[in-house]
């Protein structure tokens, strides 16, 4: 069973910083590619960034830039360090492990991005 625990979420003001993290479980993390996704209230979910096998990422428009996302294979853990953060970027974030068209998602992170 795919376990994926999302940590690192929380409030912060514009300007700031946070670092995500997702945590894997019960797969062999290094073969899989990963990504984040983030839903606002009343929006649909959207891709953030994702990352291959061998490191290849790849971001939304919106977040060239400010956002970066890592792995380390070693702690079966994916990264997603968020800078200069907007009001815009508020939102549940969710890692996702994909599985070509389909895949296993953690459970959400909640970033509030306000003064």
């Amino acid at each position: 069973q795919v376990q994926l625990v999302e940590s690192g979420g929380g409030l912060v003001q514009p300007g700031g910083s946070l670092r995500l993290s997702c945590a894997a479980s019960g797969s062999i993390f290094s073969i899989y590619p990963m990504a984040w996704y983030r839903q606002a209230p009343g929006k649909q979910r959207e891709l953030v960034a994702a990352i291959t096998s061998i490191g290849t990422t790849n971001y939304a428009d919106s977040v060239k830039g400010r956002f970066t996302i890592s792995r380390d294979n070693a702690k079966n853990t994916v990264y997603l360090q968020m800078n200069s953060l907007k009001s815009e970027d508020t939102a549940v974030y969710y890692c996702k492990q994909i599985r070509g068209a389909s895949g296993y998602w953690g459970q959400g992170t909640q970033v509030t991005v306000s003064s």
